[in-house]
């Protein structure tokens, strides 16, 4: 089978072998072990930092087509003449691929799911790995790739994995996951001891996206409220500073510690020792540290968006935030009070969770492929 991929990640070689973002990698090589040949259409090069891998296989066949985005004058005028030349790239590496398979949203990928409609008889998959949720509030660009690779008219032959499940969609559309353990890897399910200190993690990119300064601001009041917790924050990112400052304005370095990035292991034990996680994100496509939390018994503090409130049982696995740290606080200090209804949450984390590894992933790809 002649597999071919088309992404905005950026496929950079380095050393004879290539190189992309870790976690696209991760999944990537579950897919290429199952087909004969790859051929990646990506751009070529990457300016920022990048958190990188190497794909598993060394026979990988890289067309670059260039980045285009829309943000200035100087991009769009650069963008609208390289369109040309992704379409051409893409309509042949199209005519010579038996399974297409695209990575969305991304502008290229909107592209590609415009020349895909001239091979209905191709076979297709798309990952959206961004929010399907019919009311999320986004890009034109990327409704109308989900309008497109999601109409059974248009597109043919396709299948679409998103997160989550949602209403009324056309059947295509086919609810899928990210994994992080093996079978090998699932432990017996445990019942938490909810005894102080009360510990709760947060595990992600200090940006703004996730919101950490109010992570902080929530572990303020509870602790202005007398309750007994330990925040560990893991990752790094722009708003480390700012982090910083609010806990030596606010004396929390006691209760509070900061522990930038970490090996996986060394994030995995702080699983194993906490009871909550929270993550305020604006926005989330599958967000991994949610079920790897519930993996290991820790039971989610999170924001209703995407698929996150499937992922937690509308509130049977976890607890979802208002976004007010009042109300929030509030209704935390609530359920550390009914201990049986926490461990029952947890227990059903871990229960949900264990479904969802690594191992049924790739047989799921196989039943794509």
């Amino acid at each position: 089978m002649r597999f071919l991929v088309i992404t905005l990640a950026p496929t950079l070689l380095e050393n004879s072998a290539y190189y992309s973002y870790a976690p696209y990698v991760k999944e990537m090589n579950l897919w290429f072990s199952h087909v004969d040949q790859v051929t990646i259409i990506s751009p070529t090069s990457y300016e920022k930092k990048l958190l990188k891998a190497p794909f598993d296989r060394k026979d990988i066949d890289v067309i670059s087509i260039p980045a285009i985005s829309f943000g200035t004058i100087t991009a769009i005028f650069k963008s609208i003449i390289a369109i040309p030349i992704i379409v051409f790239r893409l309509f042949k590496a199209m005519q010579q691929a038996d399974h297409i398979h695209l990575r969305c949203p991304a502008t290229i990928a909107l592209i590609a799911s415009v020349v895909q409609l001239f091979f209905p008889s191709k076979k297709k998959t798309v990952k959206y790995a961004g929010n399907w949720s019919p009311k999320a509030k986004q890009p034109i660009s990327y409704k109308l790739q989900k309008w497109i690779v999601g109409n059974e008219f248009l597109t043919r032959n396709m299948q679409v994995l998103v997160y989550g499940n949602w209403p009324n969609q056309s059947k295509n559309i086919k609810s899928f996951f990210t994994a992080t353990y093996r079978d090998d890897d699932v432990p017996t399910i445990k019942t938490p001891i909810f005894e102080n200190p009360i510990t709760i993690l947060f595990v992600g990119s200090l940006s703004p996206g996730k919101r950490p300064l109010y992570v902080l601001e929530w572990a303020k009041a509870c602790l202005d409220q007398d309750l007994d917790i330990h925040l560990d924050i893991y990752g790094e990112g722009q708003e480390r500073e700012l982090l910083e400052k609010y806990l030596t304005s606010h004396k929390l370095h006691t209760k509070v510690i900061l522990h930038g990035n970490q090996p996986t292991e060394v994030v995995q034990q702080a699983y194993k020792n906490a009871h909550f996680l929270i993550l305020p994100s604006k926005s989330e496509g599958w967000p991994k540290v949610i079920a790897e939390a519930m993996f290991w018994g820790v039971i989610p503090l999170v924001t209703p968006i995407s698929c996150v409130p499937w992922m937690v049982g509308e509130g049977t696995r976890g607890v979802l935030l208002d976004m007010d740290v009042s109300k929030d606080v509030s209704a935390f200090a609530k359920a550390l009070k009914d201990k049986k209804q926490l461990e029952k949450m947890a227990v059903n984390g871990q229960q949900w969770s264990h479904q969802y590894t690594l191992d049924t992933f790739e047989n799921s790809i196989k039943e794509l492929l």
